[in-house]
């Protein structure tokens, strides 16, 4: 393979991050924000399983960096959401989560839940959300993301690796534990940084990504 210019810069800065995180001091991980692994105060799956919610979480805020409310509220077209909302979206999936894992409430018991209905319309998004999550700076979306975020950390940290490892046998999807369900809130928001990264550059004005 030809590795030239910025790729190959690129490739020479991950190497020195995929050394380290095959050695023991991948535990001191939370030190380095790009190096996965272990975290102090966590069961060492738990923390590892942070150490990867934060390095996404870090990449959406990234994208979002700076943004208008005007850019906020920029709709693609009918179908499409708006990045406040979807950053909205992000936040209500971490709160259905939390209600399953921690809160054990059934999956068919979630729409009807107290704490569930202020996150309806986010979690649902379309033709609502379209015309009701409007008009907010970016630091609504952001203490949104932060304060469902500090929830999660602090549930996290009262548990272990047995627990993470909980298998629900009634799962929608099959089988599955604790760990898939709480990778899936990370691969979810992976998913929803691209359509953030796609809408952010049709928005007026919008500046070509560097990199």
């Amino acid at each position: 393979m030809n590795v030239t210019g910025k790729s190959r810069r690129n490739f020479l800065q991950a190497v020195p991050c995929l050394l380290v995180a095959s050695t023991p001091s991948a535990a001191a991980a939370a030190t380095e924000p790009n190096v996965l692994g272990p975290w102090p105060d966590y069961s060492t799956q738990i923390g590892t399983l942070v150490s990867e919610m934060t390095w996404m979480r870090t990449k959406v805020v990234r994208t979002v960096k700076g943004l208008t409310t005007e850019q906020l509220d920029y709709l693609l077209d009918e179908k499409a959401n708006r990045i406040g909302a979807l950053l909205l979206h992000l936040a209500a999936t971490e709160r259905v989560y939390q209600l399953l894992t921690f809160e054990n409430v059934p999956g068919d018991k979630v729409e009807d839940h107290p704490q569930f209905k202020e996150w309806k319309m986010a979690m649902e998004l379309g033709e609502p959300a379209r015309k009701t999550i409007t008009g907010n700076k970016l630091e609504y979306y952001l203490n949104a993301l932060e304060e469902t975020r500090g929830k999660t950390l602090s549930e996290f940290r009262k548990r272990d690796d047995k627990w993470l490892q909980t298998v629900d046998k009634n799962w929608p999807w099959g089988p599955t534990n604790y760990l898939c369900m709480w990778f899936h809130v990370c691969e979810h928001e992976s998913h929803h940084n691209g359509q953030i990264s796609l809408i952010k550059g049709r928005t007026p004005g919008a500046k070509p990504e560097n990199g």
